[in-house]
């Protein structure tokens, strides 16, 4: 098999920090009960968050990272490419 044929695959689909949240959570087959339980956050914050109207926040994410076995940074930062950006 040659790899050359092969081409990178690109991003289609751009997401907020909410729905970064949402799909992580959907995808390990929690609720927003589930996850409010397993954070100690209330589920109407979760909501906000995955709704975009309430700011994620460090302290939050790296609750949320916890109970869903994930970097806080997935969740902060859905969109980020290494290559593209810059620290300063």
């Amino acid at each position: 098999m040659n790899l050359k044929a092969y081409r990178k695959a690109t991003k289609t689909v751009d997401v907020s920090v909410g729905e970064s949240v949402r799909i992580i959570r959907e995808l390990q087959g929690l609720s927003q009960n589930e996850l409010s339980s397993l954070t100690k956050i209330p589920q109407s914050t979760i909501s906000a968050i995955e709704n975009d109207r309430v700011n994620l926040g460090v302290e939050r994410a790296k609750a949320i990272a916890r109970a869903l076995k994930c970097h806080p940074a997935v969740l902060l930062f859905p969109g980020w490419d290494v290559n593209k950006e810059s620290v300063a």
